[in-house]
């Protein structure tokens, strides 16, 4: 709550539009090509508070260009975190880069990725990007299957594509339904942070119902 009060602050005294647009267009790509790389950076919010500031514009190109720079640094910040990962899987001693992606996936879910990708690979790599903590695994079921650079680069492109227009929509709606930029910010901020809370919250609640169901099965042979 106090990192939303925060953002709306910083909207309120927001400084002119052209001035928005020199630093906010290599912040935006700087921001998203680091939330690529390190997966700790909350790009999505990023993009659809960057698209409400957008859609209070004068400009008709502003949302286009969000729009494309953040869909490039995605695209960027990708196929760099998958070379560094190619030279873990080569090297005999592994990286830092490959320990990391590991440390992020659990066996269960790497096992659901590695299923997936032998039979829909340019789809799941689509919907790693859309499903919140879904491009991790994804990521690194490519790269122990030793998918080329190439072949992964051409379905992340659509992937980045996709994504980039989904979080774009949300700060358009966010926009759209409050008068000032910061009000649409403060929703499109609190949207993007549910959509990314919910899928955990779903698999804790599956996990723990899996238990109970197990536990009730040893006391009644």
């Amino acid at each position: 709550m106090d990192d939303l009060v925060r953002v709306a602050g910083a909207i309120r005294e927001l400084p002119p539009e052209s001035t928005q647009q020199a630093v906010g267009y290599p912040s935006l790509f700087l921001l998203v090509t680091l939330g690529a790389l390190v997966p700790i950076v909350p790009t999505g919010a990023i993009v659809s508070s960057a698209a409400v500031v957008a859609f209070h514009q004068s400009s008709p190109l502003a949302l286009f260009f969000v729009f494309l720079v953040a869909a490039i640094a995605a695209f960027l910040g990708d196929v760099a975190l998958y070379w560094l990962g190619q030279r873990g899987v080569r090297s005999r001693n592994g990286s830092r880069w490959l320990a990391t992606l590991r440390g992020r996936v659990t066996p269960e879910r790497l096992a659901q990725a590695q299923a997936r990708l032998d039979t829909h690979q340019v789809s799941v790599l689509v919907l790693s990007r859309l499903v919140p903590a879904g491009r991790i695994p994804v990521m690194l079921a490519c790269l122990l299957s030793e998918m080329p650079l190439r072949r992964f680069a051409r379905g992340d492109m659509a992937a980045c594509l996709a994504w980039a227009a989904t979080y774009q929509l949300i700060g358009i709606l966010g926009g759209s339904l409050f008068p000032e930029p910061w009000q649409g910010v403060v929703a499109a901020v609190g949207l993007t942070v549910l959509i990314s809370v919910l899928p955990a919250l779903w698999r804790r609640v599956r996990g723990s119902s899996g238990r109970v169901a197990g536990h009730s099965g040893s006391e009644h042979p």
